[in-house]
């Protein structure tokens, strides 16, 4: 019990994962932008780039406090594999962009739209409950959004097999496109993925300290 202390030590983890997490809202802002105000696409793309590396060095220096680090406020482990989720996402979502940009896609369909949506809707909680993690008497509240996460993520699924349908529905694109939109279908879904994995991190975080 006496890990949860808030040292300068543990303050610099959580704080970090919080820095992680709202660098999180700004690139799925963007990701949205991107897909529902189609234009300046290589810009767009390479914004969501550069906030990947933003999340890189971030969860670099987490790497690097842990191994310097003797004592820390939750396990070294989760703190490991919440680095590791947040950065997943992360890259998930530039991914989204870069492969839109590297394709040339005309338009984004309702779909990508639709799933780029809950994407942002994932970081917007996980953005939400990252500063709760200091605080015990807020384990319960945060139980709950890591179950509202999970609908989240089946959400995404929902849309997703939704569009590889329709992809196969429309006669008139030809094999290439339907590669390219199940790719970037495919990165959009992942994202909610590992946003359901920083929740199960979590989750197991506070049953674990509760």
């Amino acid at each position: 019990m006496a890990k949860f202390f808030l040292t300068p030590r543990s303050v610099e983890f959580y704080e970090l994962f919080e820095q992680e997490t709202s660098n999180l809202v700004v690139a799925a802002e963007k990701l949205v932008d991107l897909f529902d105000n189609y234009e300046d696409v290589e810009a767009k793309a390479k914004e969501l780039k550069e906030l990947e590396h933003r999340g890189d060095v971030i969860t670099h220096e987490i790497i690097q406090r842990l191994h310097r680090t003797f004592v820390t406020p939750i396990d070294r482990e989760d703190i490991t594999l919440l680095a590791q989720s947040l950065d997943d996402v992360m890259d998930f979502i530039e991914a989204a962009g870069r492969t839109a940009h590297l394709y040339r896609i005309a338009q984004p369909t309702e779909r990508a739209q639709e799933l780029a949506r809950i994407v942002a809707k994932v970081a917007y909680k996980l953005n939400e409950v990252m500063p709760r993690l200091r605080h015990r008497d807020q384990f319960p509240w945060i139980l709950k959004q890591c179950v509202e996460i999970n609908t989240l993520e089946n959400a995404a699924d929902d849309v997703q097999h939704a569009a590889l349908a329709e992809l196969f529905e429309v006669c008139h694109l030809d094999a290439c496109e339907v590669i390219k939109w199940r790719e970037i279908y495919e990165h959009l879904e992942s994202a909610t993925d590992r946003g359901e994995d920083v929740a199960n991190v979590l989750e197991g975080i506070v049953l674990k300290h509760a």
